[in-house]
């Protein structure tokens, strides 16, 4: 399957490592980014996604008692916690992989992993009905013409409280179909 036409042609700098500086996007706005996840329930964590752009991203989750990540105490678990930043993470390079005018993410297929946690701090665990917020910022990115290679940073949010500080490193590839 063909590239989205919008991801230009990996550059080589001067030490021969591919980059590709061209990850500007316009700004989204209120958009499904589970449509670009590999992740389908009960892993998938459905969330709401009012701005997402080539450089950050910011979702909103409400905790709920049938998520997977939610414990026998009312809880949010780490585990959970780590989950909803990384797949907020992975819609910024994630969607370079797709048309822009793909909303539905129906015209590729990409596979994501998470090839290292640099850092977690978890401040507290939430609770059932709770509302995050998690914003993400990619720190860099390399380009291989078949593979993304990044760094993502992310913080969340409950109530204006930071409770999770996360730094990752991500491997995003396309799938053939």
């Amino acid at each position: 399957m063909p590239r989205a036409t919008h991801r230009a042609k990996p550059n080589e700098n001067c030490l021969g490592i591919l980059t590709n500086l061209d990850f500007m996007r316009k700004p989204r706005h209120n958009i499904e980014i589970e449509n670009f996840l590999p992740h389908r329930p009960p892993m998938l964590m459905k969330c709401k996604t009012p701005y997402l752009d080539g450089e950050s991203v910011e979702t909103h989750f409400e905790v709920t008692s049938d998520n997977l990540f939610t414990n026998s105490k009312g809880q949010f678990t780490e585990g959970g916690l780590i989950e909803l930043s990384a797949q907020t993470c992975s819609a910024i390079t994630g969607q370079d992989f797709f048309e822009d005018d793909d909303l539905k993410g129906l015209g590729n297929k990409v596979v994501g992993y998470i090839s290292a946690i640099k850092k977690v701090d978890i401040q507290m665990l939430p609770k059932i009905g709770d509302i995050l917020i998690t914003k993400a910022t990619l720190i860099n990115r390399f380009d291989t013409g078949e593979m993304s290679m990044c760094t993502i940073t992310s913080t969340t949010f409950r109530n204006d409280d930071l409770i999770v500080d996360c730094t990752f490193n991500f491997l995003i590839h396309e799938v053939p179909r």
